[in-house]
């Protein structure tokens, strides 16, 4: 379904988004996102630099938020930005849930939206992502 400009309000919630972090899921993504940093996927030089264990890459943050917005908005809807910060790490064995809240609407049928993912640590990732949604269909044409 696509989100149309006109159907959001400022102040509407995206669904919930549960993502399970599993080993293989953080270390795949990693490497597929080209980040061979040894913290991604080796767990004892993970452990040797400080970590608990392997954790979450920013680039696999970053396209799962891209992912959950647009889950919500839609195929025809177009990301214009995203800007995230990290906080806690995603580790293996935990759950990290995605809420959103529309923050905005700017002319050009263009949405800002508030993204926070949360582990059982914290905030993992905070952030605005802005979507260009498409605008209602001209009266007369086919759906």
């Amino acid at each position: 379904m696509n989100r149309r400009y006109e159907d959001v309000a400022v102040g509407e919630e995206l669904p919930e988004l549960s993502i399970p972090l599993t080993r293989t899921m953080i270390v795949a993504t990693a490497i597929a996102s080209r980040d061979y940093q040894d913290v991604h996927h080796d767990p004892s030089l993970a452990v040797e630099r400080g970590s608990k264990d392997v954790f979450m890459n920013i680039l696999t943050t970053n396209g799962l938020v891209d992912r959950y917005v647009t889950s919500w908005a839609g195929p025809a809807a177009v990301v214009k930005a995203i800007k995230i910060r990290l906080g806690a790490p995603n580790y293996p064995g935990d759950t990290m849930v995605l809420t959103g809240t529309v923050t905005g609407k700017r002319s050009g049928g263009r949405v800002e939206i508030a993204v926070r993912g949360v582990n059982r640590i914290g905030p993992h990732v905070t952030g605005a992502v802005v979507v260009q949604l498409p605008a209602e269909r001209a009266q007369g044409s086919a759906a």
